[in-house]
């Protein structure tokens, strides 16, 4: 049986979030653990080791969870994507 698995990058990145979501974290003081568990109380089935590798850019972000952690951080969409719109643009 052969299985296709996409290979989701945008110019060579898993998400654009990793350097700022472990920016907005730290300067909340809260451990990826602490962050892992407000997802989970908001029913996003995610570990420590997920948030891990989203910080270190091995792992793609949904729309969902995008959502769930700027509410978690307590953050706009765009300062999370802060990255992006400083390296491509975004402004109308």
């Amino acid at each position: 049986m052969l299985v296709i698995v996409k290979k989701f990058e945008f110019d060579g990145n898993k998400n654009v979030i990793s350097r700022q979501l472990k920016f907005l974290r730290t300067k909340q003081k809260l451990s990826q653990a602490q962050l892992a568990a407000q997802l989970q109380v908001m029913n996003l089935n995610i570990v420590q080791q997920e948030i891990s590798r989203i910080e270190h850019n091995r792992r793609a972000v949904t729309d969902f969870e995008l959502v769930c952690l700027c509410k978690a951080l307590r953050c706009t969409e765009r300062e999370l994507l802060q990255d992006y719109y400083e390296k491509y643009g975004g402004e109308e």
